[in-house]
């Protein structure tokens, strides 16, 4: 059922993917094709990636930035896709493929070779919840996403070596705990002490675990991912040459894109970008639906570095403005920005692309990655029928500033009552979310 949102604007009316009610293992609907590349992205691939702040691309939406976002949002529901959500099933929250063929079984109706890349290794993690050992059992390491390299033929259509790292959202009761540690503590990654994360991201990035990456041995997320990339970084210049351009692309949804944004920064911070003679690689993050992850001196941090993130972000999805609902950018500014409200108020990274959709059948949509990149296709697509169903993009952002108060109470009232949907730790935490963490996600 078509609708039109009508409760703010602009508006967004095109037909998004539904949930139905009752599904044996609960997990976000993602059933969005993969878009093809346009010729186009060769001749201006440093623009799309971020070089220049996406200026001038935004507003209106550049066609060939719109498809590539709309493209790597849907390399990050193959994860979702391709994971294990069966509880009797001896390959529980893991990878349901082999890296071979995960990115073949998520694209089968796409022909063989159309995603484009090849998955070079599966990224475990695991939080240390000991903490709260009556509320959530010992957490095993659990598939959250995997690094994979553009193939030679994807490569010529990019215009460059493009090494890509992908995550999903948060799924497991262990995970949804550690979103509940919304703390500020030193990220401790390299940088400056001042330089302060969510305790909970920084948690389930850097906790050891039992891995299947590592043959059974413990092994963090980091580490795991800071061992691959070095590989595949080194092994994508040296194949190369000086002359083949690379990238390095983050894409995640929702808690996916915190460690997105984590990994860029950590990468940075480690100069594992600095490995071209004449040029540093570039690293852009691309998110969906992502919560704030870090203070100002994180985000000063980032700019410093070069870490470029495009955040994607759906005016009505309440993950978006957490953690600091209520201590964020407008408290830091209105308490002239400086000492504690500098340490301790949260602040997004990157740039916002605005988004504005919602379902009156699945009100948990609203944070739904399939329907982000169904809402960025409608945008992209041709015919009449698209014209008059195309998502617009949100207006600026002081036409949004008077509706950020019902927009963070409505949101979070449309999340938890399509998580009805679903099942109880997307219930139950959303509502410790606000008792217990100031409104922090």
């Amino acid at each position: 059922m078509a609708f039109t949102a009508t409760l703010f604007r602009p508006r967004c009316t095109l037909q998004l993917p539904t949930s139905p009610r009752r599904r044996p293992n609960p997990r976000p609907t993602v059933a969005a094709p993969l878009p093809p590349v346009p010729s186009t992205v060769a001749a201006m691939w440093r623009q799309v990636h971020g070089s220049g702040d996406w200026d001038g691309l935004l507003r209106p939406l550049h066609p060939v930035l719109r498809g590539e976002v709309a493209r790597y949002g849907a390399l990050v529901g193959a994860c979702y896709d391709a994971l294990d959500m069966d509880r009797s099933s001896p390959g529980y929250m893991r990878c349901k493929h082999r890296k071979d063929r995960m990115l073949h079984e998520a694209f089968s109706g796409a022909g063989a070779g159309a995603a484009g890349y090849e998955v070079t290794r599966y990224i475990y993690a695991a939080p240390d919840v000991a903490v709260v050992p009556p509320v959530v059992p010992p957490a095993a390491a659990a598939w959250v996403g995997y690094v994979a390299v553009s193939t030679d033929e994807m490569t010529r259509l990019l215009g460059r070596r493009d090494v890509l790292v992908a995550f999903r959202g948060t799924v497991t009761p262990a995970e949804w705990t550690a979103n509940l540690m919304s703390l500020l503590r030193p990220a401790r990654l390299g940088g400056d002490d001042d330089v302060k994360v969510e305790s909970g991201f920084l948690n389930l990035y850097t906790s050891p675990a039992p891995s299947p990456a590592v043959g059974g041995a413990a092994a963090s997320c980091r580490e795991q991912l800071i061992g691959e990339m070095s590989r595949v970084l080194d092994s994508s210049c040296s194949t190369g040459g000086d002359e083949e351009n690379v990238s390095v692309t983050l894409a995640g949804h929702s808690m996916g894109g915190a460690l997105a944004l984590l990994l860029g920064y950590d990468l940075a911070e480690l100069g594992l970008l600095n490995r071209r003679r004449r040029r540093r690689i570039p690293v852009s993050v691309l998110s969906f639906g992502a919560p704030r992850v870090g203070n100002a001196a994180f985000k000063a941090r980032c700019d410093a570095l070069g870490v470029k993130a495009l955040r994607v972000a759906n005016v009505r999805d309440p993950v978006t403005r957490l953690p600091g609902a209520l201590l964020n950018e407008r408290t830091r500014r209105l308490l002239g920005g400086g000492g504690l409200a500098g340490a301790w108020c949260y602040v997004h990274v990157g740039v916002e692309l605005a988004l504005d959709f919602a379902s009156l059948r699945d009100l948990g949509s609203v944070h739904d990655l399939g329907a982000y990149v169904s809402c960025l296709a409608a945008q992209g697509g041709g015919g009449q029928r698209h014209r008059h169903q195309r998502a617009r993009e949100a207006a600026s952002g002081a036409a949004r500033r008077g509706d950020q108060l019902q927009l963070t109470a409505l949101g979070f009232l449309l999340f938890l009552y399509g998580s009805l949907h679903h099942s109880w730790p997307l219930i139950i935490n959303p509502l410790l979310i606000t008792l217990f963490s100031n409104l922090s996600f």
